[in-house]
């Protein structure tokens, strides 16, 4: 036996020992709403995090319908933080969605046409404690932060891919959405130099995926105004004010006697009070609404559905193990300028330091935004990535689907380094919801570009 080998094999038992113990899981094979056996592999469980592993993480595994074996494996943490999986599974590129006929009360489940899991393995994950159908054992379990929560993943994705030997030397993609564009670079560095470091079990980590990120605490905020004068939201006179007063700063009015600035930026929030900035084309949402219309017909459907008795049977769910279930975490769940609570810190203010050491690794990004989204506009995510100073490699010209033009694309490189930034026409905050069949398009290609190996 080899002696490296033979050095490592006690630990790697002991690992798997940890794993077994650790980690309950059952195949789903139906589910309520949807006629007969499902047509794909689902797998739900709970995989237990830390020394006592008091934190007890929920996950939807889905196998690729195309080729389990050779597709990528995608492991996505949904937004919030503490969005529960379940949303970006069944409202976003999961191979399931909810229907419904007389009313959200008669539901029912219908393929999604447009699934990511047409073309890889996904890992759909409720995480931290909190989100979801994920809980913790202990009062210290609750309490989590951003790079508290990349740690676990961290720790998650190697539980679990011990556990599933076969899909170990799968091209793995930490991917995520929204507010998590803060935490996946993060993990994905934490994985690259874990495998320097020679941490086991060695990771097959290829690169990430971000769809509408936060990058920057400050900056994607700043971005907004920029981004409103090129909707034409707020007039060239408001912006070049703003511009030529608020040296840089359209967030805060840092000094309270520059009457010209704070005159420039209080136009530019009577011009944006009343837009939707998921989606700046939708109608806006406040108080003359119910709080159930502000939340959508496909959560409210999928709140009542989750909440059954026969829905949570179906997924295997721990019965007592947390009260209701909510598409998201409002405790955890961060808005504008929030402080710390009393179980999240918000600890990782810019993840630009983790893209741009990512930038020297052999590794591949793609990033999505749709150019009808202000929470997180375009015109942020542009900013950070020129700040990387690749080169272009190819330059900006549109992509098609169905012979429209289904939105934009640049791709930069350096040395074994390549990232891709694309903008889907029409799509806002939610752009796999918004533009399913363009997202997939476009995410496909990208994935048929890449020259997997196994023996990375």
């Amino acid at each position: 036996m080899d002696f490296k080998l033979q050095t490592l094999l006690p630990f790697i038992v002991i690992i798997i020992i940890q794993v077994y113990l650790s980690h309950s899981k059952s195949i789903v094979k139906k589910l309520p709403g949807y006629p007969g056996d499902l047509p794909f592999k689902l797998e739900t469980g709970y995989v237990g995090i830390g020394e006592k592993e008091d934190v007890q993480l929920f996950y939807y595994f889905v196998e690729s319908t195309r080729n389990p074996a050779q597709d990528p494996l995608i492991f996505f943490i949904p937004g919030g933080p503490g969005a529960s999986g379940l949303v970006t599974f069944f409202y976003e590129i999961g191979p399931i969605t909810i229907k419904w006929e007389n009313g959200i009360e008669d539901v029912y489940l219908e393929l999604n046409p447009n699934a990511w899991t047409k073309i890889a393995n996904i890992i759909f994950i409720d995480i931290p404690a909190g989100s979801g159908f994920s809980y913790a054992k202990t009062k210290k379990g609750w309490i989590s932060s951003d790079s508290i929560l990349a740690s676990q993943a961290n720790e998650f994705i190697k539980k679990f891919l011990i556990d599933h030997p076969k899909f170990l030397r799968s091209p793995l993609y930490i991917a995520g959405s929204s507010y998590i564009g803060i935490v996946v670079p993060k993990v994905t560095l934490d994985l690259y130099e874990g495998n320097e470091h020679g941490d086991q079990p060695t990771i097959n980590i290829q690169g990430y995926i971000l769809v509408s990120p936060l990058t920057h605490k400050f900056k994607d905020f700043n971005s907004r105004f920029e981004y409103a004068h090129r909707m034409a939201l707020i007039s060239d006179d408001i912006y070049k004010t703003g511009i030529a007063n608020c040296q840089g700063n359209y967030v805060d009015i840092v000094d309270s006697a520059n009457s010209v600035c704070a005159h420039s930026l209080q136009s530019y929030q009577e011009c944006t009070s009343r837009i939707n900035f998921d989606s700046i084309l939708d109608p806006f949402c406040d108080a003359s609404y119910s709080a159930l219309d502000c939340q959508g017909d496909l959560k409210k459907a999928l709140t009542m559905w989750a909440n059954t008795a026969v829905a949570q049977q179906a997924l295997n769910i721990r019965q007592g193990s947390i009260g209701k279930w909510d598409p998201a975490n409002s405790t955890i769940h961060y808005i504008q300028g929030k402080n710390n609570t009393f179980c999240y810190s918000y600890d990782i203010f810019s993840s630009f330091f983790h893209h741009k050491k990512l930038s020297d690794k052999n590794c591949q990004a793609l990033i999505i935004s749709g150019d009808h989204d202000m929470t997180f506009p375009y015109v942020g995510v542009e900013q950070w990535i020129t700040s990387l100073n690749l080169a272009v490699e190819v330059p900006w010209k549109p992509f098609y689907v169905d012979g429209q033009v289904g939105g934009y694309e640049i791709k930069y490189a350096r040395n074994e380094y390549s990232l891709a930034f694309a903008t889907v026409r029409g799509a806002g905050h939610m752009v796999p919801t918004n533009k399913p069949k363009e997202t997939l398009a476009l995410t496909r290609r990208w994935f048929s570009s890449k020259p997997y190996s196994s023996d990375r």
